[in-house]
């Protein structure tokens, strides 16, 4: 029989404890409310632009290049290394930057209401520098997920993974609810987003700050008209 030898980077490796603390962050039971928002997917379905495994996996997966590796990321980023140095009006300044991007009212309230539920959440867990966080009227997910990383020790890479594949298990568990989708499309679906995310994030990660964006108009689009949608399962 063959042996796999693994070598590990000791500046990146990541500490069981800590590896715990991302699973935690980034599991679906994690009680911040993310199951209950669909981020303009909903609208989608409802216009019968997404209605199957493979159209389903092309918005998600536009999102994720689009948005998340090209907005979300680079700001994660910005945010851990923030907290990590200890310069706290530079982390006000790039959460305040990512809530402005949400282009719509419903993603400003996904935010606004994941984030809060996050610090809510990491406070009562006896995170001290979460409880400055709890009076910001606009405090966004990314700088609880950030904040909770730095606080616990993982490094950024992986704290940055763990932040994508939340998002991306929100998303496909949203897809599987609407279209609906099975469990297996719907893991089929999860690991193109796992294989783009990986291929995607160290590129993520160096984004410079001339370099931020997120070219989503349609889910702009869709967002605003989920608003005045008839009967929704979902709050975005």
């Amino acid at each position: 029989m063959g042996t796999i030898t693994i070598t590990t980077d000791s500046a990146s490796a990541v500490s069981s404890a800590a590896l715990l603390r991302l699973y935690q962050l980034s599991s679906a039971a994690l009680p911040i409310g993310a199951f209950a928002y669909s981020q303009g997917l909903e609208q989608a379905v409802a216009l019968g632009d997404v209605k199957c495994q493979p159209s389903s996996c092309a918005w998600i997966v536009g999102m994720l290049e689009r948005s998340v590796l090209t907005l979300d990321v680079p700001v994660f980023a910005r945010l851990h290394r923030a907290f990590e140095s200890g310069q706290l009006a530079e982390a006000r300044r790039w959460n305040d930057y990512l809530f402005a991007a949400r282009g719509s009212a419903e993603l400003r309230a996904e935010e606004r209401q994941t984030g809060s539920a996050l610090v809510r959440l990491l406070s009562r867990e006896g995170v001290e520098p979460a409880r400055p966080w709890l009076a910001h009227p606009r405090v966004t997910l990314a700088t609880g997920f950030a904040l909770a990383s730095v606080v616990w020790s993982a490094p950024l890479t992986q704290a940055a993974l763990a932040y994508v594949f939340a998002w991306a298990e929100a998303q496909v568990g949203a897809a599987t609810r609407l279209i609906p989708l099975g469990q297996t499309d719907a893991q089929r679906t999860l690991t193109q987003l796992v294989e783009r995310a990986a291929q995607g994030i160290d590129r993520a990660l160096r984004r410079t700050d001339d370099q931020l964006s997120s070219s989503t108009p349609g889910q702009l689009l869709l967002s605003a008209l989920h608003e005045t949608q008839y009967s929704r399962l979902f709050r975005s």
